[in-house]
């Protein structure tokens, strides 16, 4: 910061979220994003910065082409309908973004069209063709060595066979340069987990040219010298950070570039982690621009009965979850439950469990009783008494050290730990108050100073600790501070206890800030909710059922099938393959062994949902290695269409170990 006393200048701080793509409603888990970086955003303004925060929407490519054809309307029209959805739910959860910025914006398209020109001219992008296997779902090409079972190591679906004429940019050409740079930068890449995965796996290993193109759709942006071809999905959507700052690669870029340009703080979903941490920077590199000073890859926020899916009408959004417990208690929800590293869990009954215990009992309860008995007392006058106790001295460290840890917390971006600071003072309040027993000291005239104390303190930390609690909580905050009758504290002003004025007054009104909620009813309504939710989701039934030909295999005697041996099995744990998108390693029970079987089933079982299930196992198969990790076995699954699998499992209770045959 300007240590200048007589300058209102602010540094600049300048925060992006990935930009969400427009092929459908964003989930709770994708909102989370949005709302960790409002935080984060607000928290840098409450600490002096000008902060630019911006989000958006990522509109172009074939999955987009299809669902709008499918739908009947232009590519144009289906973002339109989407990229509102998204906005909407970003405005309905009070995030406070500077810019909400569109690839399908004219002044972004036309500066991607320059960027390719520009890199083609410099000859970092060049024309060759792309021939492997292609996945259109991922829009995603693969080597035979990166198939999975022959399928997407993505998605698990088919791929095809494809050929097409395509723009190339030399990643290799950088590579030595960017792990330079990450060395010397080790705060570059966070948490530092990362980091490590993308050194290891991609970086060191080396690195492959980069298809920028494509030729097979066309809802893209042209590359302006060859309009055949449309720019490929990165090179348009993570200029966004740039463009919609201004920036113009002819070198008539705008003031905002100029002013917030490197990035502070680039926030994204671990899953796109590779394309911010080693694309991105090698596209800043080639136009010669700094690099952002921070990425960091965030974990998912997962359902807490298993994967999201229409199917099980158990999907979470934004606005339903807001409909039962409003928009401050949604977004405590996703930010406290979110640890720094690893993986978070939603699901409805700790909602209400939260709600009850921190938000209706700690927070709201305190507030509550500490207007009451000031009204009771003293006819609403918050003054201080001047009587004070040891206890007094604990509770005002308590506070202002919490301050300290929140700040400290923030600066690490550790925003469910720093929320934990902030209700550290609340918890603390509530213990002051079976200490200090007011009700009590009400007895005794005269010990009405103390009690005047008391209750002046508890005004006091309520008031630090709701102002903290704007950045995460903004609503509720306000609704603190307008009871309480009291200014929004500064964050440089928090270094100081007693700065509320003796003598102000609080509501004689005071509003129950989060009632209590009963959970059987909130279940009753959530079943019945995704009842409905699954009855939609289903296809309309018809007479008869549909059916499935695939191509007959050559004939086996009895002989041959007597060779495999079948058997239930018992699933006893169950965890992702971390080499792979695809693969789950279950610990399977088959009579008093345990075999280890691999399965390309992650896209369609979590594994969560996999423990405790009994399935049909083919228990012989000679042990192999997939992803770098031994299966002995093969779970038996049937799939659908549309490459939708499900486990095989038996129709009756049958013990682990139970001879198929």
């Amino acid at each position: 910061m300007c240590q200048n006393q007589d300058c209102n200048c602010k540094k600049p701080y300048y925060i992006t979220t990935a930009i969400a793509y427009t092929s459908g409603k964003p989930h709770i888990g994708n909102t989370y994003e949005i709302v960790l970086a409002d935080s984060i955003a607000r928290y840098k303004r409450a600490q002096g910065y000008d902060v630019r925060f911006q989000t958006g929407t990522d509109e172009h490519g074939q999955k987009i082409e299809l669902k709008a054809e499918a739908e009947g309307i232009t590519p144009k029209e289906f973002v339109d309908k989407v990229a509102g959805q998204i906005k909407t739910i970003w405005d309905l959860m009070n995030t406070s973004y500077d810019k909400f910025i569109r690839t399908t914006d004219e002044d972004h398209e036309k500066q991607v069209q320059k960027i390719f020109k520009k890199l083609y001219d410099q000859g970092d992008i060049y024309k060759g063709y792309y021939e492997g296997m292609y996945c259109t779902p991922c829009e995603s090409f693969w080597t035979p060595s990166q198939l999975v079972d022959g399928k997407c190591p993505d998605c698990g679906r088919e791929v095809q066979p494809a050929k097409e004429e395509a723009y190339f940019f030399k990643m290799s050409k950088y590579a030595d340069r960017l792990i330079a740079y990450i060395n010397e930068h080790p705060e570059f890449i966070q948490p530092v987990s990362r980091k490590n995965e993308m050194m290891n796996n991609f970086l060191l290993p080396g690195l492959q040219d980069l298809c920028v193109s494509r030729t097979s759709f066309t809802w893209g942006i042209p590359v302006s010298f060859d309009p055949k071809h449309v720019t490929y999905v990165w090179l348009d959507a993570l200029t966004n950070y740039i463009t919609g700052l201004g920036y113009d690669c002819d070198g008539e870029s705008g003031d905002l570039f100029k002013k917030y340009w490197p990035a502070d703080l680039h926030l994204i979903g671990k899953d796109i982690i590779r394309f911010h941490t080693i694309y991105w920077p090698i596209f800043l590199m080639a136009l010669d621009l700094p690099l952002p000073k921070q990425v960091f890859g965030h974990p998912w926020l997962l359902q807490g009965d298993g994967k999201m899916s229409k199917s099980k009408g158990n999907v979470l959004y934004a606005d339903t979850l807001v409909d039962f417990f409003g928009v401050d208690a949604v977004r405590y929800f996703v930010l406290h439950e979110m640890p720094f590293e690893n993986d978070g869990v939603i699901s409805w009954e700790l909602m209400v469990e939260r709600m009850n215990s921190d938000l209706a009992n700690i927070l709201g309860n305190l507030v509550n009783r500490t207007i009451s008995m000031t009204n009771k007392y003293f006819g609403g006058e918050v003054r201080n008494g001047g009587v004070s106790e040891a206890v007094d001295e604990d509770l005002k460290n308590v506070v202002l050290e919490s301050v300290k840890k929140t700040d400290a917390k923030m600066n690490d971006l550790r925003v469910a730990d720093a929320i934990t600071e902030i209700f550290n003072i609340f918890r603390r309040c509530n213990k002051y108050i079976d200490e200090t027993m007011p009700w009590s000291l009400a007895k005794d005239e005269e010990k009405k100073d103390r009690l005047a104390t008391v209750l002046y303190n508890l005004t006091e930390a309520i008031t630090i600790g709701a102002s903290l609690l704007e950045s995460f909580m903004p609503e509720t905050s306000e609704k603190i501070l307008a009871q309480l009758h009291a200014q929004k504290r500064e964050l440089a002003d928090m270094n100081q206890f007693g700065l509320y004025p003796s003598g102000e007054h609080v509501t004689d009104k005071p509003e129950i800030l989060f009632a209590r909620m009963d959970l059987k009813e909130v279940m009753e309504k959530v079943e019945a909710m995704q009842a409905s939710a699954k009855a939609e989701a289903e296809p309309e039934k018809t007479d008869e059922e549909p059916v499935i030909d695939i191509e007959a295999k050559p004939e086996i005697t009895y002989d041959d099938f007597a060779k495999l041996q079948f058997q239930v099995g018992e699933i006893i744990k169950c965890e992702a393959v971390k080499k792979s998108k695809k693969l789950l390693c279950s610990q399977v029970k088959i009579g008093s062994q345990v075999k280890q079987i691999v399965s390309g089933i992650k896209a369609h079982y979590s594994p969560e949902e996999m423990v405790g299930k009994k399935v049909m196992v083919v228990v012989n198969l000679k042990p192999a290695k997939l992803a770098g990790v031994l299966s002995e076995g093969m779970l038996l699954c049937a799939e659908d269409a549309d490459g939708n699998l499900s486990l095989m499992v038996p129709e009756k209770k049958m013990p682990a170990g139970a001879e198929i045959c």
